[in-house]
């Protein structure tokens, strides 16, 4: 199957959550609105907990490519920071996946695959990917902190100083999620907590 049918696909299954529990989404419903068969939907997930966890993994890389985009906007280390921590709060607002994934609070509605890997007969190579361990909240954090590193020692900024400053960065916009502040949402938080006497090489 050609990317652009496995992401119809995907697409599918994503609007077709937005409407419904994922207990009640059908794979036959999943294939009709992409316009291919039953057989091949199966042909290209194995199951419907393929399809979740395929479908998982896209939303984790979508996130992770926002994270991406957003330090690379600017050139201060502080706004860059600021736009990562704004972008998760947003992707978190707007996907109910990501704020799960982020958070570990995983919802009756939405599927919940295991987090470590499955067992992966598909001769799909994205199928495979996804078959193979999920981010935990954890693992994002080290994640994004670690983008956001690398973003900021290409800027000059002080390596042990970027690293503590990145993690916080990433903790803050994360416990924005879980208990949005009242005033000045998360860039609020992080502007203030990246003030003097952070050293970010700005």
């Amino acid at each position: 199957m050609v990317p652009a049918a496995r992401e119809s696909l995907l697409d599918a299954a994503y609007t077709a959550l937005a409407r419904r529990a994922w207990s009640a989404v059908r794979m036959v419903d999943v294939a009709a609105v992409a316009g291919v068969s039953r057989q091949t939907l199966y042909n290209e997930f194995g199951s419907k907990e393929g399809l979740a966890r395929a479908l998982v993994r896209r939303e984790a890389d979508a996130y992770l490519a926002g994270v991406d985009r957003a330090l690379a906007a600017h050139t201060d280390a502080r706004e860059r920071l600021v736009a990562a921590a704004e972008w998760t709060a947003s992707a978190a607002r707007s996907n109910a996946l990501v704020r799960a994934m982020l958070t570990g609070c995983w919802s009756d509605r939405l599927p919940s695959p295991a987090l470590s890997a499955v067992p992966s007969s598909s001769a799909v190579p994205a199928q495979r990917r996804a078959d193979g361990p999920l981010p935990s909240p954890a693992d994002f954090v080290a994640l994004v902190r670690d983008r956001a590193v690398a973003a900021l020692v290409m800027s000059r900024a002080d390596t042990p100083e970027a690293a503590r400053a990145c993690e916080l960065v990433v903790r803050l916009a994360l416990s924005g999620i879980v208990a949005p502040p009242a005033r000045g949402g998360v860039t609020g938080l992080v502007r203030a907590a990246l003030a003097p006497p952070l050293r970010l090489g700005v």
